[in-house]
């Protein structure tokens, strides 16, 4: 066995602690997802004060999704290096420092290097912490651990604008990255109490492992970016498209061969793991359209304010967390493999739904429906995030943590492209004649994008069929009910 594979030394913290570690984690998962989404609605407010057109702070988002994206792969390393401790403390410290250099930038070169500091950070939080409580909870915990984990970065996206609107118009952006410090360092000190763990076995850093991952994530996520915008350029497209699915099966060729890989991909053929390489990628695109998608389609084709679009999508969020009491007792009782599948293509019933709202459509009934989804939608995330780890063996921890986190990662990203990419083609292909094209989306737009969004929603429910009806019954206890 590789170097790459040994487990780090023990760092599963007392039995008090374990019990708070996922709250932590959940904590930094939500601050890290936040940034990535809260400054969308103070863009045109930073942008007076940069100096520069509203366009042009685009850059600021990319340049922190990117720097995850690229330094994501790194986090496994550095833990065994460093020791888990030590690198989440130290990336919540980057993060906090990076985020009141982002609120005192005054000019976009410094505001984005400051971006590009603050995805370091967050790169090393989640990884790593997801790491520390997988390691230090027993399987018949994992399921509410996990849950705990997940619900910020479910939340994040659809709190992320509205929060960001408020902020921004009655304390002025700055406070977006201010209000990130005093969590910070309450999260470095709780890091610092609660994790245990000295350094693993000294391996050898992976240079080329990380030159060929940063080069195929970079590519692929800049080409989905060109994708979606209006009138593509072909050629660049695919070449950078090229690119980047080039550099990612290099990469993953040279991991399996290289004796001291920067990520271990070993688990990759475990079936409950690999239900989330293909299936919960599908899953995670669509649901990451979702909070892009929708308020636009309330606001362009339903002609509701900005604020009325808002407070529908915190239905989607309150679906979203009161289902997360419920996910233990529903996987428990019916096992990992039926509630992918059921749940699944509830998740896809869900964007049918959502394209047949019309803005004769109460209120109350759209809130309805955003309610139903957004519980559907945690229920799956929980279940895949939970079953991805039932049977990797403690030696693979590590790697597939961080594999893990570099697909949730880029599945974000390629959620809002992809659906960008899909309205776009809709509007094309509904086009009236004489119509320009820049003309504002229809609502039939809309609801051709959904329905591509419910579909690939529906895909990933392939994926689960293949599973073992006994997947993951070790973790959730539904063998030990059931007796089956």
């Amino acid at each position: 066995m590789s170097s790459a594979s040994q487990p780090l030394a023990p760092d599963a913290p007392d039995a008090s602690a374990a019990r708070y570690l996922p709250y932590l984690v959940a904590g930094a998962f939500f601050m890290e997802n936040l940034d990535a989404t809260v400054i969308t609605t103070a863009l045109p407010e930073m942008a007076r004060s940069f100096g520069v057109a509203p366009a042009q702070l685009s850059i600021g988002i990319s340049a922190y999704l990117l720097a995850l994206a690229v330094f994501i792969p790194l986090s496994g390393w550095l833990a065994d290096r460093f020791g888990p401790r030590r690198v989440f403390g130290s990336a919540i410290a980057i993060f906090t420092l990076a985020s009141l250099a982002c609120g005192l930038a005054t000019t976009l070169e410094t505001f984005t290097a400051a971006r590009i500091l603050q995805g370091i950070g967050g790169a090393m939080m989640v990884p790593v912490g997801r790491l520390v409580v997988l390691r230090g909870t027993s399987k018949k915990d994992l399921v509410r651990a996990i849950s705990t984990i997940t619900w910020p970065g479910l939340a994040a996206p659809v709190i992320g604008p509205p929060i960001g609107g408020f902020i921004t118009t009655h304390f002025g952006w700055h406070w977006i990255f201010y209000l990130n410090i005093p969590l910070g360092l309450v999260g470095l000190v709780l890091a610092l109490r609660w994790i245990r763990g000295a350094p693993g076995g000294i391996r050898p850093f992976d240079k080329l492992g990380f030159v060929l991952s940063a080069v195929g994530c970079t590519a692929l996520m800049i080409g989905l970016e060109l994708a979606s915008q209006m009138p593509p350029k072909i050629p660049l497209v695919a070449a950078t498209l090229a690119l980047g699915v080039i550099g990612i099966v290099l990469t993953l060729r040279h991991m399996r061969r290289t004796t001291h890989p920067l990520v271990d991909v070993s688990a990759l053929p475990v079936p409950t793991f690999a239900v989330n390489v293909v299936g919960g990628s599908l899953f995670r695109i669509a649901i990451g359209s979702a909070p892009f998608l929708l308020p636009l389609m309330f606001q362009l084709a339903f002609g509701l304010s900005a604020v009325t679009a808002g407070m529908l999508m915190l239905a989607l969020f309150a679906g979203n967390l009161l289902m997360k009491p419920g996910t233990t007792w529903t996987l428990r009782r019916f096992g990992f493999r039926r509630v992918l599948m059921v749940n699944g293509l509830l998740v896809a019933l869900g964007f049918a739904a959502c394209a047949m709202l019309t803005p004769a459509t109460p209120i109350p009934v759209m809130a309805t429906i955003l309610f139903f989804c957004g519980a559907c939608r945690s229920m799956q995330f929980t279940a895949l995030n939970t079953i991805a780890f039932a049977d990797v063996k403690p030696a693979q921890m590590s790697g597939s943590t961080t594999l893990f986190s570099v697909l949730q990662q880029m599945n974000a990203g390629m959620g809002v492209a992809l659906g960008a990419l899909a309205l776009q083609l809709a509007a094309l292909m509904t086009l009236p004649a004489g119509a320009t094209p820049d003309a504002l989306p229809s609502l039939l737009d809309f609801r051709l994008a959904l329905a591509v969004m419910g579909v690939l929603a529906a895909l990933a429910v392939i994926d689960a069929m293949r599973l073992p009806r006994d997947a993951g019954d070790e973790v959730s206890g539904h063998q030990a009910r059931t007796g089956n």
